[in-house]
């Protein structure tokens, strides 16, 4: 193959597509969590910030786990749902890897 490249980024572009397509079927309530770490996380989002550490501190996570709690707790009327923190951890996690591994095009580096 003499031109390897392109394929490349097409193959980049479907695993975009295929990530977005599954997001969007994420239920409702964690389709809301998602939105309220994204905003955390994009105030987060400047050179030399903990999420781009080579090791993240798990001190850190944590408090950022709590933040995110913090703005669901005064989101919603009633408290969360037992394990809710785990799940939010989860996405947390995830989506901070989505934004260590996006290239300036928001397309994902594997």
């Amino acid at each position: 193959m003499a031109y390897p490249l392109p394929l490349y980024y097409q193959e980049e572009d479907t695993i975009t597509r295929d990530l977005e397509y599954l997001q969007q079927m994420y239920p409702a309530e964690a389709k809301r969590y998602q939105k309220i770490i994204v905003d955390i996380l994009n105030t987060m989002d400047y050179e030399g910030s903990c999420i781009y550490d080579e090791y993240p501190d798990k001190w850190q996570l944590y408090k950022l786990t709590q933040a995110v709690m913090d703005r669901i707790k005064s989101m919603d009327t009633e408290e969360p749902r037992e394990g809710i923190e785990e799940f939010v951890q989860v996405l947390l996690y995830y989506e901070i890897y989505k934004k260590r591994h996006a290239n300036h095009r928001g397309i994902l580096k594997f």
